[in-house]
């Protein structure tokens, strides 16, 4: 009976988490016509890694902390060479990058797979 009890008890927390991926990512998603929800998004996923861990939802949580802060950084790249021009094209890029990393994360989480980190 103890090992039903804990089966279902670690299969309700891996689903949890898995809720959790889902915040992270559909503020990513909004982040990209707005920036707030970007850091809600980045703050969301930081503060539930941790606890994800050992689950593969933790590999959405890194991704969605990964991706907003290589999005951060490139965009400041990209406000530093807007001067120049080729800034705008930096913040094509990065923007392309971020829909298609939480696509891809959305898609793997909705199917239960890990994202490849």
């Amino acid at each position: 009976m103890s090992a039903l009890a804990t089966t279902t008890s670690t299969t309700t927390s891996s689903s949890e988490y898995k809720g959790h991926a889902l915040v992270a990512y559909i503020l990513l998603a909004i982040g990209l016509f707005t920036a707030i929800p970007l850091l809600f998004g980045a703050v969301w996923a930081m503060i539930q890694k941790k606890g994800a861990y050992g689950t593969i939802y933790h590999s959405h949580l890194v991704n969605t902390t990964r991706v907003f802060w290589w999005s951060l950084f490139w965009t400041i790249i990209g406000a530093l060479l807007a001067v120049v021009g080729i800034g705008y094209l930096i913040w094509c890029v990065t923007w392309l990058w971020v829909l298609y990393r939480v696509v891809n994360g959305l898609v793997k989480v909705m199917s239960d797979e890990p994202y490849p980190v």
